[in-house]
């Protein structure tokens, strides 16, 4: 893309939306409700603005959906990113007009992407596997809190609770495959990811809900976004490890753990093993596995074609 004439840099917080138009040098503030979203919309029409905001979920869901509704062009920013920006310029201060001016400045020198709009099917299957995530958190508590304790009444407390969890997460897992299953597009990637060795139906649900440009940008791309591209640290002769970094931790954490999975047996556990007789550590090993597993998935949905044999490519 281009670089927008006019930006929009939108700070989102619980009760305000911080706004700042570039290069107008315009300052405005917005409730963030209905009134005040459509009140910026209209800004951002008025002067074909590109809008810059930071990824604050859940307060930034009405404006992105707002935004995707108007078909406006918008950027939701890696707020690590943007912060970096804003030290590499010398604004060190930090308020929310601050951020509002930084944000736009960050997307009118800057060349961003436009964030792709999310399907409601999607948006449907993120909400049901952040609740089973936070379900499972809550039972692994309850589980580390019922190790060593003598009380039988405590004891039976915390185990009443980790079954009413167990039952819950089970609901859910089953509203996560109805959810799949009863979209064509979602159901027909699904098979797809699941014929890879390792790729579980928690797995699959993930990478759907949280990885929708899968199949779409090249491997570099896919690895980076889904946090395990190796990071060079290099200068001059020093040549230090490389470590993984960024990206989506979800999605990360799924893929290792498919990978633990499908390094058991078959072609997997042969690039395993030949990363392992290089000298490689086994996390970093297990990493470099689920980076190539994800560019394996990123290939098949590309051309819609199942992994017959999950070879390490």
């Amino acid at each position: 893309m281009t670089l927008p004439q006019n930006t929009i840099g939108c700070d989102v917080s619980g009760q305000r939306l911080d706004v700042y138009l570039h290069p107008a040098a315009r300052s405005c503030s917005f409730s963030n409700d209905p009134a005040g979203i459509a009140a910026l919309i209209g800004l951002a029409l008025e002067h074909r603005a590109f809008v810059v905001l930071e990824a604050t979920a859940p307060w930034d869901q009405p404006l992105v959906r707002a935004l995707e509704k108007a078909e406006l062009s918008f950027h939701r920013a890696n707020p690590r990113r943007a912060r970096d920006f804003a030290r590499s310029i010398g604004m060190l201060a930090k308020t929310d007009a601050v951020d509002a001016r930084m944000l736009a400045l960050y997307g009118a020198n800057l060349d961003l992407p436009a964030t792709a709009p999310v399907s409601p099917e999607r948006l449907k299957l993120q909400g049901l596997n952040s609740r089973r995530d936070q379900l499972v958190a809550m039972r692994k508590a309850e589980r580390i809190r019922l190790n060593g304790v003598a009380d039988q009444v405590v004891v039976e407390s915390l185990e009443a609770v980790i079954a009413l969890l167990d039952v819950q997460i089970r609901a859910l897992e089953r509203q996560i495959a109805n959810a799949i299953k009863e979209t064509c597009d979602l159901a027909r990637d699904a098979a797809l990811l699941r014929s890879a060795a390792g790729v579980g139906p928690v797995c699959t649900a993930i990478i759907l809900a949280s990885l929708p440009e899968l199949g779409l940008v090249d491997r570099r791309a896919i690895a980076a976004l889904a946090g395990v591209a190796p990071i060079a640290r290099e200068s001059g002769l020093m040549r230090g490890k490389r470590h993984v970094q960024g990206g989506r931790k979800r999605v990360r954490d799924a893929l290792y753990m498919a990978a633990l999975a499908a390094i058991r047996t078959g072609r997997w556990k042969q690039a395993y093993d030949h990363l392992r007789s290089r000298g490689k550590a086994p996390k970093a090993a297990i990493v470099a596995i689920a980076r190539k597993l994800l560019v394996a998935l990123n290939t098949a949905i590309r051309e819609q074609r199942p992994i017959l044999n999950a070879q390490a490519t």
